[in-house]
Protein backbone atom coordinates (compact mmCIF):
# COMPACT_ATOMS: atom_id res chain seq x y z
CA UNK A 1 0.00 0.00 0.00
CA UNK A 2 2.86 2.08 1.02
CA UNK A 3 4.14 1.89 -2.86
CA UNK A 4 0.56 2.94 -4.10
CA UNK A 5 0.98 6.30 -2.40
CA UNK A 6 4.80 6.72 -2.87
CA UNK A 7 4.20 6.07 -6.95
CA UNK A 8 0.64 7.20 -7.56
CA UNK A 9 1.73 10.24 -9.86
CA UNK A 10 3.68 7.55 -11.77
CA UNK A 11 1.52 4.82 -12.33
CA UNK A 12 -1.39 7.57 -12.89
CA UNK A 13 0.43 9.17 -15.93
CA UNK A 14 1.46 5.54 -17.19
CA UNK A 15 -2.18 4.92 -17.03
CA UNK A 16 -3.45 7.91 -18.92
CA UNK A 17 -0.16 7.87 -21.64
CA UNK A 18 -1.18 3.56 -22.14
CA UNK A 19 -4.93 4.98 -22.36
CA UNK A 20 -3.68 8.14 -24.96
CA UNK A 21 -1.60 5.75 -27.28
CA UNK A 22 -4.02 2.50 -27.20
CA UNK A 23 -7.18 4.85 -28.50
CA UNK A 24 -6.01 5.48 -31.90
CA UNK A 25 -9.24 5.55 -34.48
CA UNK A 26 -11.52 2.66 -33.76
CA UNK A 27 -13.87 4.24 -34.38
CA UNK A 28 -12.94 6.19 -37.73
CA UNK A 29 -13.83 6.11 -41.26
CA UNK A 30 -11.24 3.97 -43.41
CA UNK A 31 -10.26 5.47 -46.93
CA UNK A 32 -12.87 3.45 -48.35
CA UNK A 33 -15.40 5.05 -46.89
CA UNK A 34 -16.29 2.16 -44.86
CA UNK A 35 -16.34 2.40 -40.69
CA UNK A 36 -13.46 0.36 -39.20
CA UNK A 37 -14.63 -2.28 -36.57
CA UNK A 38 -12.78 -1.72 -32.77
CA UNK A 39 -11.47 -5.80 -33.34
CA UNK A 40 -10.04 -4.97 -36.86
CA UNK A 41 -8.27 -2.04 -35.09
CA UNK A 42 -7.24 -4.14 -32.25
CA UNK A 43 -6.03 -7.53 -34.93
CA UNK A 44 -3.94 -4.48 -36.56
CA UNK A 45 -2.16 -2.89 -33.71
CA UNK A 46 -1.87 -6.46 -32.00
CA UNK A 47 0.59 -7.34 -35.27
CA UNK A 48 2.06 -3.93 -35.31
CA UNK A 49 3.38 -4.79 -31.66
CA UNK A 50 4.11 -8.15 -32.94
CA UNK A 51 6.35 -7.48 -35.79
CA UNK A 52 8.39 -4.48 -34.06
CA UNK A 53 8.67 -6.70 -30.96
CA UNK A 54 10.02 -9.53 -32.81
CA UNK A 55 12.50 -6.98 -34.55
CA UNK A 56 13.62 -5.66 -31.40
CA UNK A 57 14.04 -9.36 -30.01
CA UNK A 58 16.19 -10.15 -33.30
CA UNK A 59 18.33 -7.10 -32.76
CA UNK A 60 19.31 -7.95 -28.86
CA UNK A 61 19.49 -11.44 -29.76
CA UNK A 62 21.89 -11.23 -32.58
CA UNK A 63 24.02 -9.19 -30.17
CA UNK A 64 23.96 -11.64 -27.59
CA UNK A 65 24.58 -14.46 -29.52
CA UNK A 66 27.63 -12.43 -30.81
CA UNK A 67 28.85 -11.91 -27.34
CA UNK A 68 28.28 -15.54 -26.28
CA UNK A 69 30.17 -16.87 -29.31
CA UNK A 70 32.63 -14.85 -28.20
CA UNK A 71 32.49 -15.59 -24.47
CA UNK A 72 31.86 -19.50 -25.18
CA UNK A 73 35.09 -19.67 -27.26
CA UNK A 74 37.09 -18.69 -24.49
CA UNK A 75 35.78 -20.76 -22.43
CA UNK A 76 34.02 -18.31 -20.27
CA UNK A 77 30.07 -19.71 -20.46
CA UNK A 78 28.91 -22.50 -21.75
CA UNK A 79 28.02 -23.55 -25.64
CA UNK A 80 24.55 -24.82 -24.06
CA UNK A 81 23.74 -20.97 -23.39
CA UNK A 82 24.60 -20.21 -26.98
CA UNK A 83 22.36 -23.19 -27.83
CA UNK A 84 19.50 -21.87 -26.15
CA UNK A 85 19.66 -18.27 -27.12
CA UNK A 86 20.16 -19.27 -30.42
CA UNK A 87 17.01 -21.94 -30.28
CA UNK A 88 14.84 -19.53 -28.65
CA UNK A 89 15.41 -16.72 -31.89
CA UNK A 90 14.30 -19.53 -33.98
CA UNK A 91 11.03 -19.84 -32.05
CA UNK A 92 10.60 -16.02 -32.15
CA UNK A 93 11.61 -16.43 -35.84
CA UNK A 94 8.82 -19.20 -36.24
CA UNK A 95 5.87 -17.62 -34.31
CA UNK A 96 3.74 -16.06 -37.16
CA UNK A 97 4.27 -19.74 -39.19
CA UNK A 98 3.25 -21.33 -35.66
CA UNK A 99 0.31 -19.05 -35.12
CA UNK A 100 -0.85 -19.55 -39.33
CA UNK A 101 -0.57 -23.29 -38.62
CA UNK A 102 -2.94 -23.37 -35.49
CA UNK A 103 -5.42 -21.13 -36.76
CA UNK A 104 -5.84 -22.82 -40.28
CA UNK A 105 -4.51 -19.56 -42.27
CA UNK A 106 -2.21 -18.19 -44.82
CA UNK A 107 -0.03 -15.45 -44.67
CA UNK A 108 -2.62 -13.29 -46.55
CA UNK A 109 -5.28 -13.64 -44.38
CA UNK A 110 -3.88 -13.72 -40.71
CA UNK A 111 -1.09 -10.98 -41.71
CA UNK A 112 1.64 -12.66 -39.44
CA UNK A 113 5.06 -12.70 -41.78
CA UNK A 114 7.60 -15.86 -41.12
CA UNK A 115 10.77 -14.85 -40.53
CA UNK A 116 12.38 -18.02 -41.72
CA UNK A 117 11.49 -18.30 -45.49
CA UNK A 118 14.53 -15.37 -46.50
CA UNK A 119 14.56 -11.29 -46.96
CA UNK A 120 12.26 -11.33 -49.43
CA UNK A 121 9.16 -13.10 -48.08
CA UNK A 122 9.03 -15.30 -50.81
CA UNK A 123 8.69 -19.05 -50.04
Amino acid sequence: MKFLKNNMFTLLSMVFLFTMVMMGDASATVADGTHASVFGTARGKLLNLFRNAKMVVFVIGGFGLIALAFQAVFGKVKWAWFAALAFGLAVVAAAGAIVEYASNTTGDSSGFSDSLLGGTGDA
